[in-house]
């Protein structure tokens, strides 16, 4: 589509899918959901509504190579390394300022971890966020329609555009009922915009959205940020607050999933009879309800319900389904 840029966001480290996932080669590069790697999906399910010189990719520096390697029809410079890690607050100023020298610019914004069944009709989603951003000055988000009170999901409201974060099962079960959609942490804007939205609610990112991409800039002005999201640091307060920028929501239905930790297994891998998923050589017996994957040793499971067992060459991981969005705590400290 005419005037319309495309910014990939790949700084995320994979830690709820590790060991599959590693900081040298975390979520965004497995391919273990399709044929191609999740990040190499994110690009290739836009089609042609955007040239490969108009996608841009945010990651970390250390995966500039990595990311290169998986997207070799972009350009080169296309592919930006952050200095240092400070979530998707700063990866999004940094895609502005990389994609929309022209303030009249649509820059969409697009998580590289995610899954999407159905392509085309994402695409018609995606056109009508696009006109949408063209003519108002919002900030344009997709909403999921969602089919459980999931708590490892963000939330929007399709009709006031009111963002809330993850919440406990029953408040999730309140915003089904009051029409709340998940929120896919995708952003549609003109480049005008969201400097716009930056100087009122995020002024430290208004800088990094209008300045230089050299290496020594970044590194200077990273060292001196807070790392927050983009959604903690300005969708947030814009959605409650009556600014010069609004939020609209265009909802969708296109196979949407996060694949945020392992029990996107459940979701996308066939079970066996006692309702296990395995990948590799497991043996399981008397057992229910596991995810097994072994990449390297073989598993064999007895008598144990709910378990999450993966090996690879280097590290063995074992937990209980329920607390997979504690994965991050086996990192801390150590």
């Amino acid at each position: 589509m005419s005037g319309f840029k495309a910014v990939v966001l790949a700084g995320g480290n994979g830690e709820r899918f590790w060991p599959l996932s590693t900081p040298e080669r975390p979520k965004q590069f497995l391919r273990i959901f399709g044929g191609d790697s999740l990040i190499r999906q994110s690009v290739s399910r836009l089609g042609d509504m955007v040239s490969a010189s108009d996608v841009y990719a945010i990651t970390s520096k250390d995966l500039v190579s990595a990311t290169r390697h998986e997207l070799p029809d972009l350009p080169a410079a296309n592919i930006i390394g952050e200095p240092m890690r400070r979530d998707t607050g700063a990866a999004v100023a940094l895609g502005v300022a990389a994609a929309g020298a022209d303030d009249d610019t649509v820059i969409g914004f697009f998580p590289s971890d995610q899954m999407v069944s159905k392509p085309a009709k994402f695409r018609s989603v995606l056109k009508r966020a696009i006109s949408l951003a063209k003519r108002k000055e919002c900030i344009v988000t997709i909403g999921i329609s969602p089919t459980y009170p999931a708590e490892c999901f963000g939330y929007v409201n399709a009709k006031s555009g009111r963002f809330v974060e993850k919440p406990d099962v029953e408040t999730a079960k309140k915003y089904l009922a009051d029409g709340y959609l998940w929120n896919a942490g995708m952003f549609i804007a003109r480049a005008s915009v969201f400097r716009k939205a930056f100087a009122e609610y995020a002024p430290s990112l208004l800088k990094l959205a209008s300045g230089s991409l050299s290496n020594s800039v970044l590194a200077r002005r990273y060292r001196s940020m807070e790392r927050i999201s983009f959604d903690y640091a300005v969708m947030e307060p814009l959605s409650h607050s009556q600014g010069s920028v609004c939020v609209a929501v265009v909802s969708g239905d296109f196979g949407w999933d996060d694949v945020g930790s392992f029990s996107a297994f459940d979701k996308h891998f066939p079970h066996d009879s006692s309702g296990n998923v395995r990948e590799g050589p497991c043996t399981v017996v008397d057992s229910e309800g596991n995810i097994c994957v072994a990449r390297s040793a073989r598993i064999s499971l007895l008598g144990v319900k709910n378990l999450v067992v993966i090996t690879t060459p280097d590290a063995v991981l074992v937990a209980d389904k329920s607390h997979l969005l504690d994965m991050k705590r086996l990192f801390k400290g150590n």
